[in-house]
């Protein structure tokens, strides 16, 4: 069903999504997204429940209920404040030595789902997020915070960036073909 679609989209997104991105990714006319999607409206707000969805123009969110500010609150000032768990730490690498990097170029490099992980960095200011439009993805990079943290002028100056940035076994992980195609002309 679309609705039940656009409800999980909208779950696990975190973030807006366009109704035409919906209709992308269910594989239905935008028409009958956006009439799902004012379903799924009305359907949480009779529901009375901690979530809603939120339409700003053309996109549509899921968020928490107003009345639970105060919990969101302090839920994300406490997700801000702790310290950074070891998944974190190893995503943060990741995208400091590998960026710009996509959130499946960071799954496929840690082998798990990140998209928890990429929400904490966000909030914490460490990461960034880019929609690049001419490939239709987004992309994630180190802030400049989080470069001035450490004491550095830019990532460049990370231990080791040169031969970590473009090493053999990621380049091969995350292009295959391409790494096939390097090999061909090498021994050429």
């Amino acid at each position: 069903m679309l609705v039940d679609k656009i409800e999980a989209l909208l779950f696990l997104a975190g973030r807006p999504l366009s109704a035409k991105k919906l209709a992308e990714l269910s594989d239905a006319p935008t028409n009958e997204v956006k009439a799902s999607a004012e379903e799924l409206i009305k359907k949480y707000e009779e529901k009375k429940g901690g979530l809603l969805i939120q339409k700003a123009g053309d996109s549509y969110q899921m968020v928490s209920h107003p009345d639970l500010r105060k919990l969101a609150q302090a839920f994300v000032k406490e997700e801000v404040s702790g310290e950074l768990t070891k998944p974190s730490l190893e995503a943060l690498t990741i995208i400091a030595y590998r960026g710009p990097v996509t959130k499946a170029e960071l799954e496929q490099i840690r082998g798990v789902n990140c998209s928890l992980i990429l929400r904490n960095l966000l909030i914490r200011g460490l990461v960034e997020a880019e929609y690049e439009k001419k490939q239709a993805v987004t992309v994630y990079n180190v802030t400049h915070d989080f470069v001035r943290f450490l004491g550095l002028a830019s990532v460049e100056e990370l231990p080791d960036y040169a031969k970590l940035h473009d090493h053999e076994t990621l380049v091969k992980l995350l292009n295959p073909d391409a790494a096939q195609t390097q090999e061909k002309i090498e021994a050429v």
